[in-house]
């Protein structure tokens, strides 16, 4: 199981099916898309913001997420690939362009962030037998902060709530406003169970990381 936690986070757990990028795919700048943040930072701008629908669980960590896995997702929420009621009311109304400055916007804030170890902290015995089972750190990187695609997200240290939400996103079927739909993800989460998911996600969580919230002038 080569890409269990692809995707999943950030803000956004937990693996999105990723686009192929054009050639003459947009340039993304950092300061157009705080130009263009307004609807992003009522929920990604405040400090243990909550969602309430269609479940409860903290909105996922963006800042400092790669550019290129932060477009990937709001492509596949545009696309519907991704089903969330408010993320695809935002994503469709956004360009290329508006989601190529986004993503370069958060991106931009993990710039001089401190060094992650390359090495994270020993994971339980049994939480381990299970991570290698999913050969995440094959995708993820070793610290899980440092994925091998810039398209896949980094997410140690994001919400361990939000890495299980979106793990099990991916084994829900038939619901409107639920679900995830790579079909890669959903054949490998069905392998585990909603116990074992809550255990990595709760260890990945642990872990230090470049994801944080950057709160936004008006809401300080």
């Amino acid at each position: 199981m080569p890409r269990l936690l692809l995707a999943v986070a950030a803000a956004g757990f937990t693996s999105v099916s990723t686009p192929t990028l054009a050639q003459d795919a947009p340039v993304g700048q950092a300061s157009a898309g705080a130009q263009k943040a307004a609807m992003c930072i009522g929920c990604h701008g405040i400090v243990g913001y909550q969602s309430s629908f269609p479940e409860v669980y903290k909105v996922p960590m963006i800042s400092g997420q790669g550019a290129a896995y932060v477009s990937a997702a709001l492509q596949a929420y545009r696309k519907g690939d991704r089903q969330h009621p408010t993320m695809r009311g935002v994503a469709v109304s956004l360009s290329d362009q508006d989601i190529a400055d986004l993503a370069a916007f958060y991106a931009s804030h993990g710039e001089g962030a401190p060094a992650v170890p390359a090495a994270p902290p020993a994971a339980p015995p049994e939480v381990q037998a299970l991570l290698d089972r999913g050969a995440c750190m094959s995708c993820h990187g070793a610290n899980f902060n440092s994925p091998i695609d810039p398209s896949y997200p980094k997410i140690a240290g994001q919400h361990s709530d939000y890495l299980y939400a979106a793990l099990r996103a991916y084994q829900v079927e038939g619901k409107p406003y639920q679900g995830r739909s790579n079909a890669i993800m959903r054949g490998q989460v069905k392998a585990f169970t909603q116990a074992e998911l809550k255990q990595m996600a709760r260890y990945i969580g642990s872990l230090p990381g470049d994801l944080r919230v950057v709160p936004q002038s008006r809401f300080r």
